[in-house]
């Protein structure tokens, strides 16, 4: 899909602050407030805008500590595929899940309030599904940098 300048400002200033006001968008963006609201109901119409998160600290709630899984299934066809991400999705410690390339075939983001949950987590979740040849587990030390913007190529805009 193809958007102008505006949209792109419009997804930009929406990235950083999704609670600002609609009179405050049309400002930023250069537009009247009928016609940027008009724009934003397209965006969420056309699927642009899938819908609005609130940031959590998750440091501030004791969920600090992050857990990267890698997992190697004994087979990749698609019903072990399927079947391990139907399992994997309903987890509400999984944060990411990615299907890859390479040596492992998941790449999983887990945060948890602590070893002893990820403990219980691994063994009773990870340890207990079927297909399952391997996984490897890193504990992340510190968060050097996660970007929550998704940046906008200059070759969507018309």
């Amino acid at each position: 899909m193809k958007l102008d300048h505006i949209d792109h400002k419009i997804l930009k200033h929406l990235q950083e602050n999704a609670r600002i006001t609609n009179a405050e968008l049309a400002e930023r963006v250069g537009l009247s407030p009928t016609p940027c609201l008009r724009r934003l109901r397209r965006l969420e119409t056309e699927g642009i805008i899938k819908g609005y998160r609130t940031e959590i600290n998750r440091e501030a709630l004791g969920v600090n500590v992050t857990v990267i899984i890698l997992v190697k299934l004994e087979r990749e066809d698609d019903k072990t595929l399927r079947e391990f991400e139907a399992a994997i999705k309903n987890r509400e410690e999984v944060m990411e899940c990615y299907l890859v390339t390479g040596k492992f075939d998941y790449f999983i983001r887990v945060v948890v309030p602590s070893l002893a949950t990820y403990e219980t987590f691994l063994s009773e979740t990870m340890l207990r599904m079927p297909n399952i040849a391997t996984v490897e587990s890193s504990f992340t030390l510190r968060e050097v940098t996660r970007k929550v913007v998704t940046p906008l190529p200059q070759s969507i805009i018309r």
